[in-house]
């Protein structure tokens, strides 16, 4: 079974998504779940979601890693933030693949799936999420 997420995001940060893909996963005992993100410029992350200040700290942390305005960059025709966008998403992922095990996601007790949006304007994102 394959499904689409449309996710909206209102700029820089991560959203969590674990309810909206498991619900997917209901009707399903065991098999795999493959989660990817069709954008360059936001990605995918399985992290704590139980303390805020953790997504916090990621988001000061890769600010500093990757900075706009770094004169490095030359593809800025979609503004300053963009370049920066595409490089985070690199160093982070694009696709999750996550083990359903008796008709749930297998994620250990502090762990929740996030759509990370690296820029500065909201969009609506498209995830696609795959049962098998």
């Amino acid at each position: 079974m394959i499904s689409t997420l449309a996710i909206a995001t209102s700029g820089p940060g991560l959203t969590e998504i674990t309810a909206a893909i498991a619900a997917l996963v209901d009707d399903v005992d065991e098999g795999l779940c493959t989660v990817f993100v069709q954008h360059t410029s936001a990605s995918l992350l399985i992290q704590e979601n139980a303390d805020p200040d953790v997504r916090v700290d990621l988001e000061a942390f890769f600010r500093r890693l990757v900075p706009e305005g770094d004169r490095l960059w030359t593809h800025v025709a979609e503004g300053s933030d963009d370049m920066p966008s595409h490089v985070r998403s690199a160093l982070t992922q694009t696709s999750l693949a996550i083990p359903i095990q008796g008709g749930r996601l297998a994620l250990g007790r502090w762990q929740g799936i996030y759509l990370w949006e690296h820029r500065r304007r909201g969009s609506t994102r498209r995830v696609v999420v795959h049962i098998g």
